[in-house]
């Protein structure tokens, strides 16, 4: 029985090592983002766009579309949350 035991907690700890686990999608430093679809060229989100028109201008012919980005943080907004938890150290 502990042979089966432990048979199952290592193949667990070699499944958890052997998958990878997944980066954030979105990046908040960019309001646009442009999901790229398809096989060839790999699903992907690439959030590098500060508008929607410049985004449409790169998705133009390509499987793609444009999008706002939910986890958008203005850099205002990024700077005082990090002097804040700076400040309470």
């Amino acid at each position: 029985m502990r042979a089966l035991t432990s048979a199952s907690v290592v193949v667990g700890t070699l499944l958890l090592v052997i998958h990878p686990g997944s980066a954030q999608t979105y990046d908040p430093s960019r309001p646009i983002c442009m999901h790229v679809y398809g096989e060839q060229m790999g699903e992907r989100m690439d959030c590098i766009y500060t508008s929607l028109a410049e985004c449409a201008a790169t998705a133009s012919g390509l499987p793609a579309q444009c999008l706002v980005n939910p986890y958008y943080a203005p850099e205002q907004h990024r700077l005082k949350r990090r002097a804040r938890s700076t400040s309470r150290q």
